[in-house]
């Protein structure tokens, strides 16, 4: 009889601690989660609608694809974004997907559906994950349809594709007549895209606003210019702090690639703040020829990161806009800008590249001017940006060195008239100077900044 009561308590006990766990029997809706047996069998095509809002952000709940209104904390008057993942080779959750919902809902009060369609983007043959991209974007079309039916606009609907997923969304985009409000694309993917015609591919006509970011486009990403704005971080290819041969392993296949989702991650995070210098190429951005964005003021240079609004009525205008900046190899990723502004005076033609410091104290950082040679000439003015990794407040003192290469021989003289620095990104900061300084071939010279006058 005693071991009867122990079952039924046991069983009742048991019973409280499953509705506990699932919290009155409804459970947590989470990202497929495959391994590399499914990826060498291959997966078929299965898409599943996980939503976030700010009451649920720890707590997926997987939508219904002909009735999203079922869902409770689904909110069909508020904005929607969709994060759309790519190619999946082992099957496993991106590892930035929980990151990437909790910055979006700090943004705005918003929903937030990852589109899992894993199922589909695990597959060891890219090319069938490739295929699956328009079944994929079919499948979220007709769901897009129906919230509309209830009451979504278009408008208000943010489409952020990774790699495989950014033209996903293109796809999304073009069967909804580019009426969606806005697509970013995150290092679209380039095999299989390369020589895509545009109806094949992610580009400005797919949404009303489409936004880029290339970080690989030598290997995985895709070249070219693919949205009203195409951020070029480091010119869009080799990043910082990525390894640069094979006998790193995987990291040397994806480190490039899953910069651009760090990247924008750090820009939600508002923990970097990555400026785009509109310019042609990204040897004219290094070489200093395109650091003024007279087309956007009084707004400055546009900003990677969600909220647009200040350069998007331009950049509609302007039809497609290439941005460039540099970064850090790790976070905050933000490298200090300055315009360096000099006129030279010296008796002989010089060639050489150029390193400044600034100096803080004990601190310095230095920047190293060494893309190409720079010509040194009598009564010449020269403009060259200067990029720090580190963001000294209180500069004290600057050093320079101009490095020609000249080993034997006399070492030549260089005269400076004046010189001018500038610091883009942070305008609230002085302006500094200095006048007729004497710089030696090869050898550093320090000298204190001056205050710069009105007319320099």
């Amino acid at each position: 009889m005693l071991s009867c009561r122990l079952l039924l308590l046991l069983g009742l006990l048991l019973l409280c601690k499953g509705q506990e766990e699932s919290g009155g029997g409804e459970s947590c809706d989470n990202f497929t989660d495959l391994n590399l047996s499914h990826c060498f069998m291959g997966t078929v095509l299965y898409v599943r609608l996980l939503l976030y809002t700010r009451s649920n952000l720890d707590c997926g709940r997987e939508l219904d694809h002909h009735h999203p209104s079922s869902q409770p904390f689904f909110n069909v008057s508020q904005p929607t974004a969709f994060v759309i993942h790519g190619y999946r080779p082992t099957g496993a959750p991106p590892i930035w997907i929980d990151h990437l919902v909790q910055l979006l809902a700090e943004q705005e009060d918003m929903n937030v559906i990852v589109v899992d369609w894993n199922k589909g983007a695990a597959n060891l043959n890219y090319f069938t994950a490739v295929t699956n991209t328009r079944d994929a974007a079919h499948n979220l079309t007709g769901f897009i349809k129906t919230m509309q039916g209830e009451g979504a606009s278009l408008s208000s609907v943010h489409l952020l594709g990774v790699s495989l997923g950014a033209h996903l969304a293109g796809f999304v985009g073009a069967n909804l007549h580019g009426k969606i409000g806005r697509i970013t694309g995150l290092d679209p993917a380039g095999p299989m895209f390369t020589s895509a015609i545009p109806e094949e591919r992610l580009d400005p006509t797919d949404a009303m606003f489409v936004d880029v970011l290339h970080t690989d486009m030598d290997s995985f990403g895709l070249r070219g210019t693919h949205g009203h704005i195409d951020f070029y971080a480091n010119g869009g290819a080799d990043q910082p702090g990525c390894p640069k041969t094979i006998f790193s392993g995987k990291a040397y296949f994806v480190c490039d690639h899953q910069r651009s989702m760090f990247l924008f991650l750090c820009a939600l995070n508002r923990t970097c703040s990555l400026t785009g210098y509109p310019c042609s190429s990204y040897s004219d951005f290094l070489e200093g020829r395109c650091l003024q964005c007279e087309a956007f003021k009084p707004a400055p240079c546009p900003v990677l990161g969600y909220d647009m609004s200040q350069w998007r009525d331009t950049l509609l205008k302007l039809g497609q806009t290439r941005a460039f900046f540099s970064t850090t190899s790790t976070l905050p990723y933000r490298k200090m800008s300055y315009r360096v502004d000099m006129v030279t005076w010296n008796q002989y033609l010089r060639w050489g590249v150029v390193y400044i410091r600034l100096h803080s104290g004990r601190n310095f950082t230095e920047a190293r001017i060494d893309h190409k040679q720079l010509r040194f000439e009598q009564y010449t003015s020269s403009r060259l940006l200067a990029q720090f990794d580190e963001d000294l407040q209180q500069v004290h003192k600057i050093s320079m060195r101009i490095n020609t290469g000249n080993v034997i021989g006399p070492r030549y003289k260089i005269r400076l008239l004046r010189i001018r620095f500038t610091p883009l990104e942070r305008p609230e900061r002085p302006l500094m100077c200095r006048f007729d300084i004497i710089l030696e071939e090869n050898m550093e010279v320090a000298f204190r900044p001056l205050p710069c006058g009105s007319g320099l």
